[in-house]
């Protein structure tokens, strides 16, 4: 799948007057080297609900998994939009922020792709197996929802000598 290239925009009313965007290759990079993001979606009563989650970057958009029973897994239920951000909690560096629509992942030639990338970035903490079209958790027999956020929107926060806001749109 190709990747969707964005248009690239400097907000100069948040930005130090030396401040340039970031290009989309960095913000990427971020995105794919992450070990936790911090998922936002909305309960059903309009509520926010903020969570951390492991996730992977694969074919241009974030695959984050949940449990049928999660609290993440009921409110996308009913509405798929939400947030994926991470970064540093420090004051350098680059926070990027990706806002879209999550989609349900069900098909079964991308299963295996992303049970494989799990485990090349986090190794044996999250092992998930493929069978009778379902994802699980080693030795648990929950099946485990994943989910796809392709970027419609995405904005990049630098930190450090000079502040930048960077929104990128899909």
């Amino acid at each position: 799948m190709a990747e969707n290239v964005p248009i690239t925009e400097l907000e100069p009313q948040f930005s130090s007057d030396d401040a340039a965007a970031t290009p989309w290759a960095e913000a990427r990079e971020i995105l794919a080297a992450a070990k936790v993001y911090w998922l936002s979606t909305v309960r059903p009563d309009g509520r926010p609900h903020v969570t951390p989650t492991a996730a992977v970057w694969l074919d241009g958009a974030l695959y984050f998994s949940t449990g049928q029973t999660e609290r993440k897994a009921r409110n996308l239920a009913q509405n798929t939009l939400c947030v994926v951000t991470t970064g540093c909690n420090v004051l350098e560096g680059l926070d990027v922020v990706v806002e879209g629509d999550a989609a349900r992942v069900t098909d079964e030639a991308r299963f295996q792709r992303l049970a494989d990338a799990y485990v090349a970035k986090y190794g044996e903490l999250f092992v998930f197996t493929v069978r009778d079209g379902a994802f699980h958790i080693e030795g648990s027999e929950s099946e485990v929802l994943f989910y796809e956020l392709a970027p419609a929107k995405a904005f990049g926060f630098g930190k450090g000598d000079s502040f930048s806001q960077t929104r990128w749109r899909f």
